[in-house]
């Protein structure tokens, strides 16, 4: 009991530092480069706060067993030959390899949130907010996270690309969630900054904006990084000289973080919980 006590004050105290980093980084970023003239301390910024907590411990916990369960299966079903190969491949080759791979799951298990109504019902947390920041990345339920993330990391598991060993990550693995999990701040944050004729290859707080737009239209924009698997697979829009009027979804979603986090897995919200 001490053990895992002492184990969650470390983590606590290592999320501390990095949320300092982060409000070291984007505060002043976003004061110097503003898209809209809010507060920093925006609506509902405390619940976020929490949400960054939450989200950095449970999801974590709850994907132990089925990261487990992929890794033992891709032991059996990839042939040793191929596993042996791909980690013979340079460091830069692997993670190039897992960032296609990886963002390509991410992709598709971002889109099935919105186009599948049970798992909108998670999702529509991360799309309730109505003011946009770098901390908006953090807004989420963590059963939408577990499921976004094994998307993920399956395909990585499976070619061999993440440590098959259950319960650790290789070098390509941590530069994948480092990288990606900074980038996920930096596309919600509130700052106008575009990247010209590069927003074909990686994607800006412009493009990841219109994902959370109010209105139409919708449902565009899910990669995370990488743009050009929106425009293979029919779903981009970002237009150059163009920015959402409004953030949020019209999907009732409470204000409370406790009933965010109950009301996705009541019956009774079903209906009013749609796409």
């Amino acid at each position: 009991m001490e053990q895992y006590v002492l184990t969650f004050i470390k983590d606590i105290v290592r999320l501390s530092a990095w949320l300092l980093i982060l409000l070291t980084i984007f505060i002043p970023v976003e004061r110097l480069f503003p898209l809209q003239r809010q507060r920093v301390v925006r609506k509902e910024f405390f619940v976020d706060l929490l949400y960054y907590f939450l989200n950095n411990l449970l999801p974590k916990a709850l994907m132990i067993a089925p990261m487990a369960l992929v890794a033992w299966a891709a032991r059996h079903v990839m042939p040793a030959g191929f596993v042996s190969y791909v980690a013979t491949l340079p460091l830069w080759a692997k993670f190039a390899a897992a960032m296609v791979v990886g963002e390509t799951g991410f992709y598709w298990g971002h889109r099935w949130t919105h186009e599948v109504p049970f798992l909108w019902r998670f999702h529509a947390v991360h799309h309730s907010a109505e003011e946009m920041d770098w901390l908006v990345n953090t807004r989420a339920h963590p059963l939408d996270m577990v499921f976004t993330r094994l998307c993920g990391f399956v395909p990585l598991y499976i070619l061999g690309l993440a440590n098959p060993n259950a319960g650790a990550l290789d070098t390509v693995s941590l530069l994948f969630v480092f990288v990606s999990t900074l980038w996920g701040f930096f596309v919600h944050a509130n700052v106008k900054w575009r990247f010209g004729p590069f927003e074909w290859l990686l994607s800006t707080p412009a493009f990841h904006h219109w994902h959370h737009t109010y209105s139409e239209p919708i449902n565009k924009n899910y990669a995370a990084m990488l743009p050009f698997l929106d425009m293979i697979f029919g779903t981009h829009y970002n237009p150059k000289h163009e920015w959402p009027a409004r953030y949020g979804t019209e999907t009732p979603v409470s204000q409370n973080m406790g009933d965010q986090l109950l009301d996705p897995v009541l019956p009774s919200q079903a209906e009013a919980m749609r796409t």
